[in-house]
């Protein structure tokens, strides 16, 4: 399927698809999406000494500037261009938070592709361009570390081959919307998601949709809807609770 880079709204870079009319992040900026929904409502709500922090992998939680610091398991369900990991490991080492990221990739962006994007520059992190490129560059299915706060594992594997149990602690779920790929927003999906997720785990994802919303329930998610990044009233934010 053809691909090209085009930049969204806030000056940051993302990839668009002709044949779909759909883009890898919003076309309302895509760096500002990544911020609202996977760091503010996924991340930082997580290590915000909630009650999902006390369930947390690390031995010791100690409270720093308001945050947890601990080690953190993060999935995501559509790598892509490595936005929200960049973001993430930027965040991790800001707040000192171990960060064990798996990106899950079905179809990987090109290296002529990632060399486009303009991340580092938007993000003001010129000094970590190299971290950005090796996390395109490293092996799949292996874990890789990429800074001290920050592990990768890339699995290039599809969403349905899921079967982890009570491995993660957020889901960064960002994948092509529900009008291009509606089979990704199903309870079968929702049902993997909830399975890999520890108790008080949280999954974000900045659809709305309310057929999403309902299968994210039916499954047992306790599902907010919040309000979304610029460009989109609404997002949904559900917590695996037992």
């Amino acid at each position: 399927m053809e691909r090209e880079v085009v930049i969204t709204a806030d000056g940051s870079s993302t990839i668009h698809l002709p044949e779909w009319d759909e883009q890898y992040h919003s076309k309302h900026g895509a760096i500002q999406e990544a911020y609202h929904v996977f760091i503010k409502h996924g991340l930082h709500h997580f290590c915000n000494g909630s009650e999902a922090s006390k369930n947390m992998t690390s031995t010791a939680v100690q409270k720093t500037e308001g945050f947890s610091k601990s080690e953190v398991s993060i999935l995501e369900i559509g790598f892509g261009t490595g936005l929200n990991a960049f973001i993430t490991l930027l965040e991790a080492e800001k707040l000192s938070i171990l960060v064990n990221y798996f990106g899950v990739e079905g179809y990987p962006v090109a290296m002529n592709e990632v060399l486009q994007l303009n991340y580092p520059t938007q993000l003001e992190a010129n000094k970590k361009e190299l971290l950005f490129k090796r996390m395109h560059e490293v092996s799949w299915d292996e874990q890789h570390e990429i800074s001290k706060y920050f592990s990768l594992t890339k699995q290039k594997r599809f969403f349905s081959e899921i079967n982890e149990v009570e491995v993660f602690n957020i889901i960064y779920f960002d994948a092509f919307g529900a009008r291009v790929q509606p089979e990704l927003w199903t309870e079968p999906v929702f049902q993997k998601m909830y399975n890999a997720l520890q108790e008080h785990g949280v999954l974000v994802t900045y659809a709305a949709k309310g057929s999403v919303r309902r299968a994210m329930q039916a499954v047992g998610f306790l599902v907010e809807k919040l309000p979304g990044p610029p460009g989109k009233r609404e997002m949904l934010r559900a917590t695996k609770q037992f």
